[in-house]
């Protein structure tokens, strides 16, 4: 709530949206930590934060992947965000992490896409970018 107060999701998002592939890195870790509070999930997606996390789910580097993913999964539980995160392209590149990501970039993503589910055109979307059998596979076998 500090950094909030602060002023200090949107410079995190800049970060996330331009900064090096390091500091993209530690901007979605703190942006993850920022989304367990809900006045800050609200923020993050005020601010622009959705565009950028989508971003680096898709494109990032591994460390880049999963903190995205985890920042992902919080905002998921806000229904607006739940919205955005669909309407900024990030079905897509989440369903990939759980195809293909690291343990934790598979783990993180599959809770993001179990919170997006809860929206009735989320789960179209979910099953239409191919999102059940890598989602099966991962409950068959865990997240090696």
């Amino acid at each position: 709530v500090a950094i909030a107060a602060a002023s200090g999701i949107g410079p995190l998002v800049e970060l996330a949206r331009s900064g090096t592939s390091v500091a993209k890195e530690k901007a979605a870790g703190a942006l993850w930590n920022l989304a367990f509070n809900a006045d800050n999930k609200v923020a993050i997606a005020a601010a622009g934060g959705i565009g950028p996390l989508v971003e680096l789910a898709r494109s990032g580097t591994s460390a880049a992947t999963e903190q995205a993913a985890g920042a992902l999964w919080k905002l998921a539980i806000d229904a607006d965000n739940q919205v955005a995160i669909a309407a900024a392209g990030g079905i897509g590149p989440l369903v990939e992490l759980v195809r293909r990501g690291n343990s934790v970039a598979k783990k993180n993503a599959s809770g993001a896409i179990g919170d997006l589910a809860v929206n009735d055109d989320n789960e179209v979307a979910i099953v239409a970018a191919g999102g059940i059998g890598p989602l099966v596979e991962l409950a068959r076998s865990g997240t090696s």
